[in-house]
């Protein structure tokens, strides 16, 4: 998956909350001074070149809508903060939440005791 420049994101995060739309409406989802009708229509169509939008023609105009899920690309931008910066090690990831006190020693014990809760669950499942 393509990284996205933060003006990209945000227009998929509007396709993400509101659905497939034309450009035109796209543009009703910002405040004064909205961006130029083609400046939209040139990031729309980069993150359709991108594989993170399609269209459906109507006549000569399209209306666009998402390929690509919000978690689809949170668990792959993830993944590549992961590898980028902690060399593929998301214990790495944990201890530098740990250690920079962004999550504390009893959360760390309450998100081992779910994660193991959930695993016996999906054990006795099968």
């Amino acid at each position: 998956m393509k990284t996205l420049t933060a003006k990209e994101e945000e227009v998929m995060g509007i396709f993400w909350e509101k659905g497939p739309m034309f450009v035109k409406q796209l543009l009703d989802f910002y405040d004064e001074p909205r961006p130029h009708f083609n400046t939209l229509s040139t990031i729309v169509r980069g993150l359709e070149e991108k594989g993170y939008l399609s269209h459906i023609s109507f006549g000569n105009t399209y209306q666009y809508y998402a390929l690509v899920s919000r978690d689809d690309f949170k668990r792959q931008t993830l993944k590549g903060v992961i590898s980028k910066y902690f060399n593929n090690s998301y214990l790495g990831v944990v201890s530098s939440l740990v250690k920079e006190e962004e999550i504390s020693l009893d959360e760390l014990k309450a998100l081992i005791r779910q994660v193991e809760e959930e695993t016996d669950m999906d054990r006795k499942n099968l």
